[in-house]
């Protein structure tokens, strides 16, 4: 049975820590003196490693995940309905980052499987382990990168033309999903700005062919806005439409 992608997620990001933990125990404490000897050295820079890239781990498992087009096209449905700050930013960050978790499910299983599962019962060290983890998000990846947004990384970094998958460099792999991920996201928000747009011109002629120059169409619109939204279950349209996006 297959642990929860919330436990895989965490694992890995636990990863580096817990070598360094496991190696010595006794290093867990950092000042200023005298090694005792270099694997004592080595394993207290290690630590310090792992302390620093959990840090920004979070951002990297975002940036290489279904959160970047999650968050933006939500955004751009909350303004597409003139709605200011609702839903709340921590609502609508909330809503992205389960969604993200959600899709990213057999990502994080299949690197719990192959890789962290493996590290933890001591039958791979921790390059290997690195090496197996980074394989599912890479494929992952891939599949919504664009070939164009990837060759043009390729030539701007000077690298030659890959011949397969495998050639292609995960640090010109990252940036070229980001972009491929950005474009994708304008483009739904644009379609998800149609209708509200559509929206508020009717309702801006109306007022005009009625001498109501003065009023502000958008606080006649919102109203409209969030009764078309709700009467088309707006919420699940959406949230469908991003998830088999990802397809």
């Amino acid at each position: 049975m297959k642990r929860s992608f919330f436990y895989s997620l965490l694992s890995l990001l636990l990863l580096l820590p817990a070598t360094a933990w496991g190696q010595s125990l006794a290093t867990i404490s950092i000042g200023v003196g005298d090694a005792a000897g270099p694997g004592q050295l080595s394993t207290t820079m290690q630590i310090l490693l792992a302390l620093t890239i959990l840090s920004v781990a979070p951002a990297i498992l975002l940036m290489t995940t279904a959160f970047i087009r999650l968050i933006v096209v939500l955004s751009f449905l909350r303004q597409a309905m003139g709605t200011q700050q609702m839903p709340p930013n921590q609502v609508v960050v909330g809503l992205a980052l389960f969604l993200t978790f959600f899709i990213m499910a057999p990502v994080f299983n299949q690197v719990h499987e192959t890789a962290l599962k493996p590290f933890f019962a001591q039958q791979i060290n921790q390059q290997q382990a690195l090496e197996r983890a980074v394989v599912p998000l890479r494929e992952f990846m891939f599949r919504q990168t664009q070939e164009k947004e990837l060759a043009l990384l390729m030539e701007i970094s000077g690298q030659p033309e890959p011949n397969g998958r495998e050639d292609v460099p995960t640090m010109t792999l990252i940036p070229a999903f980001m972009l491929s991920e950005l474009k994708r996201a304008f483009m739904i928000g644009f379609m998800v700005y149609i209708p509200f747009l559509v929206l508020d011109m009717i309702v801006a002629s109306v007022l005009m062919s009625m001498g109501m120059m003065m009023l502000p169409p958008v606080i006649i619109s919102l109203p409209f806005k969030l009764l078309l939204f709700v009467l088309v279950d707006g919420w699940t349209l959406i949230v469908s439409s991003l998830v088999q996006s990802f397809g």
